[in-house]
């Protein structure tokens, strides 16, 4: 940096030339995290290239020794932030431009995305403070694009809000007046079983229905002998029958209203939730 480099880096290279590298440094390269916080943990690992990067290849004593303190510190279950641009000697035609997307990534890191994606999130910040380090020097321009597409690139990534699940909620059908499985039914509870399976569900409630034709309390008979029905399908699959709750509400909570007496396919049905 530069509050050092001008003058340090000399002193520092005298130092190291005589095989003292430096105790951060030598710590930094050999440190690992102390159980913290998945994020604390991918920081530790990103400082640590850093670190390794700035000592071994570009001999910048100075800043990898700044990288290998930050490094110790994500290790320690410090909290580490983005650099501060005040403390770097930047072109001032970019510091606003870093400005801004420095308050970005720290707007998302504060939202959540240490927790929620912390291997990107520690890979947007490391890469962040490389392009502070490489704009400071501002000489090395393919250095200086690296850190700052590859920092984007991992911003745009915190970016992508994650595909909503799917409620664990299917639905089955049935004919006219019957209970009985017929085979889109079947294929919809095969796709259960997976997806149970698949998500370690092992309890369901199905709730039965029926359309407006016929009476009533005949329907509410049938809406329940429905859900039994699909009971008896996911016990035939391995399912505990205790685990499973039936219930039958007929004529009630249309999905599609109609009148009285009239036949809806959209009706007969029943609705399977994992509990």
């Amino acid at each position: 940096m530069s509050r050092i480099k001008l003058l340090g880096a000399f002193a520092a290279l005298s130092l190291l030339a005589g095989c003292v590298t430096g105790y951060n440094i030598d710590a930094a390269k050999e440190v690992q995290a102390g159980g913290g916080s998945a994020f604390n943990a991918a920081l530790t690992d990103e400082y640590r290239d850093l670190t390794v990067f700035e000592a071994d290849e570009m001999y910048d004593w100075p800043d990898a020794d700044h990288f290998a303190r930050k490094a110790l510190a994500a290790a320690n279950g410090e909290t580490v932030m983005p650099e501060e641009l005040a403390n770097w000697d930047l072109p001032v035609d970019m510091v606003d431009e870093m400005a801004g997307y420095r308050a970005e990534l720290v707007s998302l890191l504060d939202a959540g995305a240490r927790a929620n994606k912390p291997e990107i999130a520690a890979r947007a910040q490391a890469r962040f403070d490389c392009w502070v380090e490489q704009q400071e020097e501002n000489h090395q321009l393919d250095d200086i694009a690296a850190c700052r597409e590859e920092f984007l690139a991992a911003l745009e990534q915190l970016k992508v809000q994650p595909e909503p699940m799917a409620p664990d909620r299917f639905t089955v059908y049935f004919d006219f007046d019957r209970s009985n499985i017929r085979p889109d039914a079947q294929a919809v509870l095969n796709d259960v079983v997976a997806a149970a399976q698949a998500e370690g569900v092992s309890e369901f409630s199905l709730t039965g229905y029926t359309d407006r034709a016929g009476p009533p309390d005949y329907n509410l008979r049938l809406s329940i002998r429905r859900a039994e029905s699909v009971r008896d399908y996911l016990v035939s699959r391995g399912f505990l029958p205790q685990n499973i709750s039936v219930a039958g509400r007929g004529e009630s909570d249309l999905a599609v209203p109609t009148a009285d007496g009239v036949r809806e396919q959209a009706n007969r049905r029943v609705e399977i939730i994992f509990q």
